[in-house]
């Protein structure tokens, strides 16, 4: 048996997941991470720490709260403003595992003198054939969150436990009742985590160092001048709805274009993608891929299912990947992530823009 830290949210997954561990026979101590705290001076939904705290008590393991706001802020908020100031829309939670979770997690292991992390994710971890360690889909698809883990490193992976891979959320939640958790039926947070209240565009606005961008044009793609739209922060690509413009059919956001402060309008037809880069890669079930394609299944957005493709690395920067057939809605800053024919992720990247 192991002493293992594991990340509490105050959420009814990590109390879980702490409860397993130390039924096993594990030395469980919970770490609270206090990632974000609002204007209103609430904490954001990943950083409960009272909730955390009653729920350590209960079970009977040993609890510690640690800041890691300024961390958070850099690694996360920043890049959050900065790319949607860049036309992009990033995914909060994937730089959040690795930079601040699995890092700041790691680093008190060796405070706590402990093993392993562990944390409440619906997701397995294997060590193949080739000694790579890589994340492995859960048991119960319509939870599974390994689209969210594909930056963790092999130093990660290879000291991190997930005891909630073959259970559904139904049955942890069951279990959380059984015990006397008090977490048993809270509800899930659905939003980003540190936008607690209003829009994310408001968000962006109180956050920013530097005047908010203005309004500026919408533009067809040829360039044609349509209407104004109310600053390029406030689209993603593949937007239809809230564009605050009627056009007599439907419209969707194509690209957005920074230099000249326009964002581009246009058909269905306009956003269907079939091949696009990835940049910032990093792979887990392998160590890199070349110039030979390598088959796989491809997810571009979280709640997206995965299609069939190639990839293949086509310089030092970036990874090319050509869908079988050609979907709409993958957006730049997003994330795709690469799995294997069982389930296992071979790796991921950040979409770059065409």
């Amino acid at each position: 048996m192991a002493r293992v830290l594991v990340g509490m949210s105050g959420g009814v997954d990590s109390a879980v997941a702490a409860y397993l561990l130390k039924r096993e026979g594990h030395e469980v101590i919970g770490v609270t991470l206090r990632t974000w705290q609002g204007d209103n001076g609430e904490d954001s939904r990943c950083c409960e720490i009272d909730d955390a705290r009653m729920t350590a008590e209960i079970i009977g393991i040993r609890y510690h709260p640690h800041n890691c706001l300024s961390l958070f802020g850099n690694k996360v908020v920043k890049p959050f403003v900065n790319d949607y100031l860049e036309g992009l829309t990033p995914n909060p939670c994937i730089e959040c595992n690795k930079y601040v979770k699995w890092d700041k997690m790691m680093e008190l292991t060796h405070v706590f003198d402990a093993q392993y992390v562990a944390t409440g994710h619906y997701a397995n971890i294997v060590k193949l054939n080739n000694g790579r360690y890589t994340v492995k889909k859960a048991l119960h698809a319509a939870k599974d969150q390994t689209y969210m883990l594909y930056k963790l490193t092999q130093e990660h992976l290879s000291h991190t436990l997930m005891p909630l891979g073959n259970y559904t959320k139904d049955e942890v939640r069951a279990i959380a009742a059984e015990i006397g958790l008090p977490c048993a039926n809270k509800s899930d947070s659905q939003e980003i985590c540190f936008v607690t209240e209003g829009k994310y565009q408001d968000f962006i606005k109180d956050h920013l160092d530097r005047p908010v961008p203005g309004e500026g044009s919408f533009v067809d793609t040829s360039g044609n001048v349509l209407g104004t739209h109310k600053g390029i922060y406030q689209y993603t690509v593949g937007q239809r709805k809230g564009l605050g413009i009627a056009l007599g059919e439907p419209a969707y956001v194509t690209k957005i274009c920074p230099e000249d402060n326009t964002v581009v309008l246009g058909k269905l037809d306009d956003i269907m993608c079939s091949s696009f880069f990835c940049t910032d890669t990093n792979f887990l079930s392998i160590e890199d891929i070349t110039e030979e394609p390598v088959r796989c299944f491809v997810k571009a957005r979280y709640h997206q299912p995965e299609r069939p493709a190639y990839i293949r690395r086509c310089d030092d920067r970036r990874v090319l990947v050509t869908l079988d057939d050609a979907v709409a809605g993958v957006s730049p800053g997003q994330s795709a992530v690469f799995y294997d024919s069982e389930g296992c992720v071979i790796g991921g990247g950040k979409i770059d823009k065409p």
